[in-house]
């Protein structure tokens, strides 16, 4: 009898999507990497109840892509993600094998990546003024997992990792050298002060020579639609995306 992913299923309600607009998003995300895929309510479908009990290659790096997550923390057997790749032919072939000689690399690929690999738990910062509240400046703070993709950072805060109960936060970057730019998205807590609204805007950091530490500012609208700013940073926890490291951090910040 199939074990349902309930994992999976629950980083898709945290991202407040059904599981044809969670379907979209990944085929959206597969042609943003130059990997179409052909994702549909119905693969999702079996993904949760656990019929199919772990994706291919090109359907894990836009379900990373999409929720923020490494693919080991939404709840597949890690042991058929790791040998199976496709072979461009339509066929498929299995990688570092235990079992016999693994087949050679080939050619050299191309370095495209930056030098730092950002992939782990990182503390966001920033600060903002809230006009409503005699503009008293108030601090946003979450554990967020950063999983890079070439010079692409995707990141999304675990689901306890907010400072403010229930307001997670997604990002959406792109390094170049030491600069990171992109944009961020926050969902506020339906029974918080700013009763559910959605905010978002453009970020843009330098990163520190150890690549430990970026630090910049964010550019967004407020209550009353002006254009504000403010500082943002983020700090490197632990460059490990186990689920035990990420047990660890899904709660606020201190």
């Amino acid at each position: 009898m199939a074990t349902p992913n309930g994992t999976l299923r629950a980083v898709r309600m945290g991202l407040l999507m059904s599981q044809d607009e969670f379907a979209r998003a990944l085929r959206r995300a597969g042609e943003r990497e130059g990997s179409p895929n052909d994702a549909s309510k119905r693969l999702v479908q079996r993904w949760e109840s656990g019929t199919t009990a772990g994706p291919r290659p090109v359907y894990a790096r836009a379900l990373e892509a999409v929720t923020g997550l490494p693919i080991e923390s939404l709840g597949f057997p890690a042991p058929a993600l790791v040998r199976i790749s496709e072979d461009g032919h339509g066929g498929h072939d299995l990688q570092d094998s235990p079992v016999g000689t693994p087949a050679g690399s080939g050619s050299p690929t191309p370095q495209t990546s930056p030098r730092i690999n950002y992939t782990g738990v990182w503390l966001s910062m920033y600060e903002y003024v809230s006009s409503g509240r005699g503009n008293q400046v108030f601090p946003g703070k979450h554990h967020v997992v950063l999983l890079q993709h070439g010079n692409r950072l995707t990141g999304r805060s675990l689901p306890h990792g907010s400072l403010n109960p229930d307001s997670p936060l997604t990002l959406d970057l792109q390094a170049d050298g030491s600069t990171v730019t992109g944009t961020w998205t926050e969902q506020t807590a339906s029974e918080g002060y700013y009763r559910g609204a959605r905010y978002f805007g453009a970020v843009q950091m330098l990163v520190e020579p150890t690549g430990r530490r970026m630090a910049g500012k964010w550019v967004g609208f407020g209550k009353e639609f002006d254009v504000n700013t403010g500082p943002w940073e983020l700090r490197l926890m632990d460059t490990a995306t186990t689920r035990a490291v990420l047990d660890s951090y899904n709660r606020p910040p201190e």
